[in-house]
């Protein structure tokens, strides 16, 4: 593939805007369409030139070809566009979670497989520096045994965001706060330290009952299978403004934490006979406004596709990592006590 490579986007809210914006600061790609229900009422943004389709369905019956679609659309969405478009021999970037169930996400990479096409997961959080460094420590081995691992994620929410018009805060459309907030971190838990057994969950709904028709709020426990306790401990709940997103290894050699809003900088690291590097610095976060989200990363993730694509090079947010995350968000779900 030397041509550039032809990508439409299917949904054009807050995260659809960040994707085109990566789009036009890569000069491997080139945008042909923008795909959204909302162009029946709603202009186009005026500064971007480019055909414009308010159902994938219309944009696959014309003459537009695309390489790739990203798909940037509510959660409980995603498992029935991507079916379309991969049935149509088209590769797919699916913003996370790429479903909501894990059979779901299993068809869909096999489907994927049958019709030669690829799916790129949106785990951008695995691209940041401190992940990345995490990563070495792990596949390294310096810390030894890992005793326990505490991951705290706690983040604001609002009335602005759980508008009632929007699919935000339901069942059907956005899943819970596992799904859609922090399934970042729990995809980085589970590449960092692989799947979970003895699962205790307890939820709560502390200040979203009558915006949200699941918890804002979490504690579970678990073990590792490759040895260690750990716990996750989240909500959406925090007034005001994010408080932190963190990450603390005990192991047989030494102590490390990465903290922050977006665990984007170490702020421990205690190892025996180690000297940790000088990381570059994380990007700035996602600001949508009224809320902010994890670091902006998208744009590793957009090269990444591109040097896979057009040299072969490996996809560093796999199908069917995302696939163990969903059966782990899942199984604490089924464990809420």
């Amino acid at each position: 593939m030397e041509q550039k490579v032809k990508i439409a986007i299917l949904g054009y809210g807050h995260i659809g805007r960040k994707h085109a914006e990566m789009v036009f600061q890569n000069q491997d790609y080139h945008l042909v369409a923008l795909i959204d229900p909302k162009f029946k009422s709603e202009n186009l943004d005026q500064n971007i030139s480019v055909d414009h389709f308010t159902s994938l369905q219309d944009f696959l019956q014309s003459d537009i070809s695309a390489d790739v679609i990203a798909i940037c659309t509510p959660n409980g969405l995603h498992y029935e566009q991507t079916k379309l478009i991969v049935e149509k021999g088209i590769h797919a970037i699916i913003e996370k979670p790429i479903t909501l169930n894990s059979e779901e996400a299993q068809e869909l990479e096999q489907l994927a497989a049958r019709n030669k096409v690829h799916l790129f997961p949106v785990m951008q959080n695995r691209f940041s520096p401190p992940a990345l460094w995490l990563k070495s420590l792990m596949e390294s081995k310096v810390l030894g045994k890992i005793f326990m691992v505490q991951i705290s994620c706690f983040w604001n929410r609002n009335d602005q965001y759980y508008t009632k018009e929007s699919w935000r805060g339901t069942k059907a459309l956005d899943g819970g706060t596992l799904y859609t907030q922090f399934s970042h971190y729990l995809d980085i838990m589970y590449w960092l330290f692989g799947d979970i057994t003895n699962i205790k969950s307890k939820f709560a709904d502390f200040n979203h009952a009558e915006l949200t028709e699941f918890e804002d709020s979490g504690i579970v426990t678990f073990d590792f299978n490759s040895g260690g306790m750990g716990s996750f401990t989240f909500s959406t709940a925090v007034w005001n403004e994010n408080l932190e997103s963190s990450l603390t290894i005990i192991a047989e050699n030494g102590s490390v934490k990465v903290g922050g809003q977006y665990m984007n900088h170490v702020e421990k690291c205690v190892i025996k006979d180690y000297n940790a590097p000088e990381l570059p610095e994380t990007n700035l976060a996602n600001d949508y406004g009224s809320f902010k989200g994890s670091a902006q990363n998208h744009q590793h993730l957009y090269k990444n596709v591109i040097d896979f694509l057009k040299e072969g090079k490996e996809i560093h947010t796999t199908t069917d990592d995302s696939v163990q995350v969903l059966k782990i968000i899942e199984r604490i779900y089924a464990q809420n006590n």
